[in-house]
């Protein structure tokens, strides 16, 4: 892991601390970077997340759809997990703990907004770090590059009738007008680029899509610090006013991490997967893919909203909580062999 990725709860708390302060000594300037909108999309934060997007996705090869019949039982495993059991399981524990168990702590205004921050999180399966998580459990490379392109194929038609029909059994108004325009400028746009502007790099040689890769590399996590410290702006002065909001949000979160990945882990020891196909469909069933998350709960419910500060906890509790997942998996290794599933192997 890069220095920004390794410490990335570092960089959110000071993008917090950050946001909070030029909110109350600079009102008047982001109330006209809220203003500059079209359409309900802000266009400052539309351009921070296509720059913070695109890059993940040129890492994506669609071409390793091919590879999924290597390992169909893992594959299969991931799939149940990220679309049958995690965003509905979100929904549940939203509804368990913002709705019935902390209501009492929360703004009253905010309960709805805030559970569907945690649907739209929970929604949105990992792209890019995954990649990471894999790298560090010894993971098989091409089950997880395979296993991020059908996600991700899967996320282009199934994101926004999976987010309106979870918020409508939620009991929360759908603005399906702008779901389906998030949907176009934050997924199908993005990936159509990501893939033109791979396929230009790769004509370069294998050399130049690395060196590029690493060029560009960095402007994501620069963009997606960028739209923290606007959205924290918006919202410094609830967060000044009910600090133990983000402690509270965060609780749903830890426990869907930990509840998705110890299920996709040990299904994929039930079937016979080996470790290095577990780790990798684990990982990705704990992780999300925030950027998007936070792009949608801004575009569906604004700066000001819940939704967007729920999205928000989720990149701020990401990586400690992905390495505590990381350190599991790892020190479990013996015991999942146990099992007599095959060793597994190194790429």
């Amino acid at each position: 892991m890069n220095v920004f990725e390794r410490y990335l709860t570092v960089w959110v708390f000071l993008c917090i601390i950050m946001g909070i302060a030029l909110g109350q000594f600079l009102p008047a300037v982001f109330q006209v970077i809220g203003s500059l909108s079209v359409a309900q999309v802000n266009l400052p934060v539309g351009l921070l997340i296509w720059v913070m997007i695109i890059p993940m996705l040129v890492k994506v090869d669609f071409g390793a759809l091919g590879q999924i019949r290597r390992h169909v039982k893992g594959i299969c495993v991931t799939l149940f997990v990220n679309w049958l059991v995690k965003p509905f399981s979100m929904a549940l524990l939203g509804w368990i703990f913002i709705r019935h168990v902390f209501a009492p702590l929360l703004p009253a205004d905010q309960l709805d907004s805030y559970i569907a921050g945690l649907i739209l999180l929970a929604a949105a399966p990992c792209t890019a770090m995954v990649f990471v998580w894999s790298r560090l459990t010894d993971g098989d490379p091409l089950f997880t590059l395979s296993q991020v392109a059908l996600n991700d194929s899967i996320m282009v038609v199934a994101f926004a009738p999976l987010v309106g029909f979870l918020l409508g059994i939620s009991a929360i108004t759908v603005p399906w007008g702008t779901l389906v325009t998030s949907v176009v400028l934050y997924i199908i746009i993005p990936v159509v680029l990501a893939q033109l502007i791979r396929k230009a790099l790769l004509m370069r040689g294998s050399a130049a899509f690395d060196a590029a890769m690493l060029r560009i590399g960095p402007w994501s996590m620069g963009a997606l610090l960028a739209t923290l410290v606007l959205l924290f702006a918006f919202q410094g002065e609830q967060i000044l006013q009910q600090p133990r909001v983000i402690v509270l949000l965060a609780v749903p979160i830890l426990i869907q991490v930990l509840f998705n990945s110890g299920l996709a882990y040990w299904l994929n020891r039930a079937v016979g997967e080996s470790h290095s196909v577990a780790c990798p469909s684990a990982l990705i069933g704990a992780s999300n893919f925030f950027e998007l998350a936070v792009a949608a709960a801004i575009s569906l419910f604004g700066f000001h909203s819940g939704a967007a500060l729920a999205t928000v906890v989720g990149v701020l509790i990401e990586v400690p909580v992905m390495l505590l997942v990381v350190s599991i998996v790892n020190r479990s290794k013996g015991w999942y062999e146990q099992s007599g599933t095959p060793a597994s192997v190194k790429p």
